[in-house]
């Protein structure tokens, strides 16, 4: 089995290869999954990201009627914001990723009802790869954020059987791709 550091360069890599058409077509046919699953239609406080890196683009379903929530960086950990779905709010921070403005009101996790987390890759077990820094381990091993849905959002060729993994890697309960939403028993 490659390591984290080789599999990360690998399917950033293949993501990176896709053409325009390609990202949108499968970002859209996500989009279509999450769209018709009964959870996310009863979700009304949804957190997702910024794509970045050729992440699947979530960005269409901004004009939902839902609260929406994105992440800032604030030292080693993310805080959520509330979000307007208005891309023009946003501010560019650390890494280069889109974030909303520090003085956006804050995210409560006890409302939240799911959260659309961005992967790298993932494993058929709930295990996802992200880029290494930890940010979202560390949120969600926190008991104020340990209650909260996750579920990991990548394209269907950087799911695998099962990746190398860490005592702290915190797992998805569902993986969606283009192909459709798989729950982790």
């Amino acid at each position: 089995m490659m390591d984290k550091a080789r599999l990360r360069q690998h399917y950033i890599e293949w993501r990176q290869h896709l053409s325009d058409r390609q990202w949108q077509d499968r970002s859209q046919r996500i989009c279509q999954h999450l769209l018709n699953h009964p959870q996310f239609q009863q979700a009304t406080t949804v957190l997702t990201y910024v794509p970045h890196r050729r992440e699947p683009d979530l960005r269409s379903l901004w004009s939902l009627p839902k609260q929406w929530g994105l992440p800032r960086v604030v030292g080693q950990d993310l805080q959520w914001h509330c979000f307007d779905g208005k891309a023009d709010t946003l501010q560019q921070g650390r890494y280069g990723i889109w974030q909303p403005a520090a003085d956006a009101p804050l995210v409560e996790p006890s409302r939240v009802d799911l959260c659309l987390v961005p992967a790298v890759a993932c494993d058929r077990q709930g295990y996802r790869l992200g880029y290494g820094a930890g940010f979202f381990d560390r949120l969600f091993a926190h008991p104020d954020w340990q209650h909260v849905c996750r579920w990991g959002i990548v394209f269907e060729a950087a799911v695998l059987e099962e990746l190398p993994r860490d005592p702290w890697d915190q797992p998805l309960q569902a993986i969606c791709t283009e192909s459709g939403i798989s729950e982790i028993s």
